[in-house]
């Protein structure tokens, strides 16, 4: 979904495991699908987590515990590893996760995300553990994201970290435009590069 990315103060959901790969995210079964609507994808995020072989609910997994909401999910080191689906981006965009906190991204996974206007924030692993802390201690836990000034804050310890991002895709973000919507923003600038070098 194409959202303007400024600052995003929320709660988080906490998903502790390392290597999650993108089979895990969306499992492949879900990548016949004809449709890229959002919400099919985001019903069917980490499904095989969240639902038992019978077909009810997980209560031991993290989606299905109440206490814990919010738009941005803070997940183990190595998220997005495996193959290259972009549906497993979309699945994260369509349950309405907006951040993706981790200490090391798939490179892959991690431009997906991009593409798909979630931002996904890489922290220090001592950061990442005092925010899972942070968060098990008390469920109502904010973090703040600060795309502009590329600031991430722990608001239960009051500590930031600085994260990097593309020059291209943080004006992307910040202007809601995907690569299409960039070069009609940019075409008038692209005819006038056009007649001056011909």
């Amino acid at each position: 979904m194409k959202q303007k990315f400024n600052v995003i103060t929320s709660t988080c959901v906490p998903l502790p495991m390392e290597n999650v790969d993108t089979d895990q995210i969306i499992p492949a079964r879900f990548l016949k699908a004809t449709t890229r609507e959002e919400k099919f994808f985001g019903d069917n995020l980490f499904r095989d987590w969240r639902y038992n072989a019978d077909g009810t609910l997980n209560e031991q997994f993290v989606l299905n515990n109440p206490k814990y909401s919010g738009c941005i999910l803070v997940a183990g080191k190595n998220f997005g590893s495996g193959s290259s689906r972009e549906h497993a981006a979309w699945a994260i965009a369509g349950y309405g996760f907006r951040v993706v906190i981790s200490s090391f991204f798939a490179d892959i996974h991690k431009n997906n995300e991009l593409n798909n206007f979630v931002l996904p924030v890489v922290v220090s692993e001592d950061f990442l553990a005092e925010l899972f802390a942070s968060i098990e201690a008390d469920a109502n836990t904010e973090v703040e994201v600060d795309l502009p000034n590329q600031k991430v804050t722990n608001k239960a310890t009051g500590r930031s970290e600085h994260f990097d991002i593309n020059g291209y895709k943080k004006h992307c973000l910040m202007n809601g435009l995907d690569d299409i919507d960039f070069l009609v923003e940019n075409k008038q600038k692209t005819e006038q590069w056009e007649q001056a070098n011909k």
